[in-house]
């Protein structure tokens, strides 16, 4: 990979979500949203970005769900979380 490509990667790439939309994804997730399907993986992904952004709130609903969930479920939602950060990029300010 040249230093082009990985440009040309970080240019097109989605600016990442602040802590209190990441934070309100989680909650819509935890609890069913609009569609009243609930996902604790999809949760805890979300939590524990916002929670990586300082989001207080985010780190307490993290650790509930985790109490809730298995070892693969949480290894999942940490995979996913990685995923999200490595396919977007800090916001501009």
């Amino acid at each position: 990979m040249t230093i082009a490509m990985g440009l040309e990667a970080l240019d097109a790439a989605e600016p990442v979500l602040s802590d209190t939309e990441m934070y309100r994804l989680g909650l819509e997730a935890s609890t069913g949203g609009e569609d009243g399907v609930f996902d604790l993986i999809t949760a805890h992904k979300w939590f524990n970005l916002a929670a990586m952004q300082g989001n207080l709130e985010a780190r307490t609903y993290r650790a509930e769900l985790a109490k809730e969930m298995t070892a693969e479920e949480i290894a999942e939602a940490q995979r996913l979380a990685r995923e999200y950060l490595a396919t977007h990029r800090a916001r501009a300010n």
